[in-house]
């Protein structure tokens, strides 16, 4: 079993795939900021003005998952496929790196506890008794 993880392991942790991946994000990006944006659009418009309970909780974070995609998530995958195509596998790409997963965890777990909270308005989740 070993001898299989050693040289799979070996090929996915190489420069090449790491480059190519770093690559292909930039390019995820032509769909995943419009589908954000229409989403927070279309969010905002089934609110319709509404600010109390779980659709203010959902709108205090919105601004917050914009900040951070915008200022740290995409700075930092446009900052690292730079470093890759380079091939500068240095202190600051590792550094950005970390930075980029912990700024991408923050997202993940705000989106998460929007589409939670969108669940529970549309009665696809059951509130917890208080």
């Amino acid at each position: 079993m070993i001898k299989i993880i050693h040289p799979v392991a070996g090929a996915l942790a190489s420069q090449a795939v790491i480059v190519a991946v770093k690559t292909a994000i930039r390019w995820g990006f032509i769909l995943l900021i419009p589908a954000l944006g229409r989403a927070g659009g279309s969010g905002f418009a089934l609110a319709k003005g509404r600010r109390a309970g779980l659709i203010g909780a959902k709108l205090k974070r919105t601004p917050l998952i914009v900040a951070n995609g915008v200022l740290v998530l995409i700075s930092s995958a446009l900052f690292l496929a730079s470093k890759a195509r380079a091939a500068e596998f240095d202190a600051g790409f590792y550094g950005v790196q970390a930075l980029e997963l912990v700024a991408g965890a923050t997202n993940i777990t705000m989106l998460g506890l929007n589409m939670r909270d969108g669940l529970k308005m549309k009665g696809r989740l059951r509130r917890r008794p208080a």
